[in-house]
């Protein structure tokens, strides 16, 4: 069993920035993806940033350019660094690890809320 554990989040004024870590514990193998998506009230859930085990990002066309994601593989740690938030960003994000056989597993969720 995969538990993943987020941390960071929380209130910001737009332009501001803002981190995001998620830590995977238990037994983990065979990872091809980590990453986040964001769920808004009233809409769809969407992928927000993603690293492949090799090290691929991809982003949310919105988020690029303002948005990084990286990796830690020992730690088996992702951290998403958020900068130039606006409120289009509030929603609660989610960490996920995806196994190559397509297992995915998620976090609690942290909330991000962006003032403008």
């Amino acid at each position: 069993q995969v538990q993943l554990v987020e941390s960071g989040g929380g209130l910001v004024q737009t332009g501001g920035s803002l981190g995001l870590s998620c830590t995977a514990s238990g037994t983990i193998f065979d990872v091809n993806v980590m990453g986040w998506y964001r769920q808004a009230p009233g809409k769809v859930r969407e992928m927000v940033a993603s690293i492949t085990s090799g090290g691929t990002p991809d982003y949310l066309p919105s988020v690029k350019g303002r948005f990084a994601i990286s990796k830690d593989n020992a730690k088996n740690t992702v951290h998403l660094q958020m900068n130039v938030l606006n409120p289009e960003d509030t929603a609660t994000y989610l960490c996920f690890l995806r196994y190559y056989s397509g297992e995915y597993y998620w976090g609690q969720g942290t909330q991000v809320t962006v003032s403008s």
